[in-house]
């Protein structure tokens, strides 16, 4: 299963909850949902190898585009991408979903998961971080974002991919995915919200450390809740991740083999560790 929209696993529908484009593969009979959230640059194919081995263990498996990314709506306001209101989303796809839901954030999608779960605790059943962290990003990825924030205010979305293009030539250790997916990330990127791609990108950066009001509500409310990411994560560095789970109280799993997207990298094994989890909660 290749990350390509026109690619969907069997039974798998293109749907929309609360305005926004979503990838859903329904199971009848399911106890419970999976809500699955995509991290800055990211969209709902980023989950799609990972969908079917979890919708054959009878999850409902919902995977969306946050506002402003790929095939779900632009706006206006910029506050409409800031943290707070995209967690506002989620809380209106759980409602219209209407089964209890595991709620799993990669990445940047983790920090609004979080804010989500603190804003509303009452419709999930879990929360999964996935490659994502504590609060602000750093390092390397931090660059990154403050090296594209110039590029994106004078060339816009084009000018970025630009930009991409010239890093990844000289990259040497970078492995180029096939040609499909490569036209498809590309596409993806450039069909985005410019305005999001820098409110987020900016919230990204200066996102606060909330792990200690997430563990108080865990431990509050019995809100089971995990860390997982990949052994070679080069967003989040592993050992923060294990700190944060550490101080969570968190399940915890590193993905052999896999960097910062073990959902597309290494899909079998991560739908495990999810599948693993929630089976011990009983969710």
């Amino acid at each position: 299963m290749s990350l390509m929209s026109d690619d969907l696993p069997g039974g798998a529908l293109r749907t929309r909850y609360a305005g926004l484009a979503a990838i859903e593969l329904p199971v009848d009979g399911a106890r419970c949902a999976a809500l699955l959230v995509p991290g800055l640059t990211g969209s709902k194919e980023d989950f799609l190898p990972m969908l079917p081995a979890l919708a054959a263990a009878g999850v409902r498996v919902v995977a969306i585009d946050q506002r402003g990314q790929y095939e779900s709506p632009d706006d206006t306001d910029p506050g409409a991408f800031e943290i707070p209101a995209l967690a506002l989303d989620l809380l209106a796809v759980a409602a219209e979903l209407g089964d209890p839901v595991h709620l799993v954030g990669h990445s940047f999608g983790g920090l609004v998961a979080r804010e989500a779960v603190l804003a509303d605790r009452s419709p999930w059943l879990s929360l999964v971080l996935m490659g994502s962290g504590p609060g602000a990003i750093g390092g390397g990825r931090a660059d990154i974002l403050n090296a594209v924030r110039p590029i994106l205010e004078h060339g816009g979305l084009a000018a970025v991919v630009a930009a991409q293009d010239t890093l990844s030539a000289a990259d040497p250790t970078r492995v180029a995915p096939p040609p499909a997916v490569e036209a498809f990330l590309r596409h993806r990127m450039l069909t985005g919200s410019a305005l999001a791609l820098a409110v987020m990108g900016e919230q990204l950066l200066t996102a606060a450390d909330r792990v200690e009001e997430l563990r108080a509500l865990s431990t509050r409310s019995a809100l089971p809740l995990m860390v997982v990411h990949g052994a070679h994560d080069d967003a989040w560095p592993p050992d923060v991740q294990q700190a944060m789970a550490d101080r969570l109280d968190a399940s915890y799993a590193v993905v052999a083999d896999a960097r910062h997207s073990p959902a597309a990298e290494q899909p079998l094994t991560t739908a495990r560790a999810l599948l693993d989890f929630w089976s011990a909660t009983a969710g």
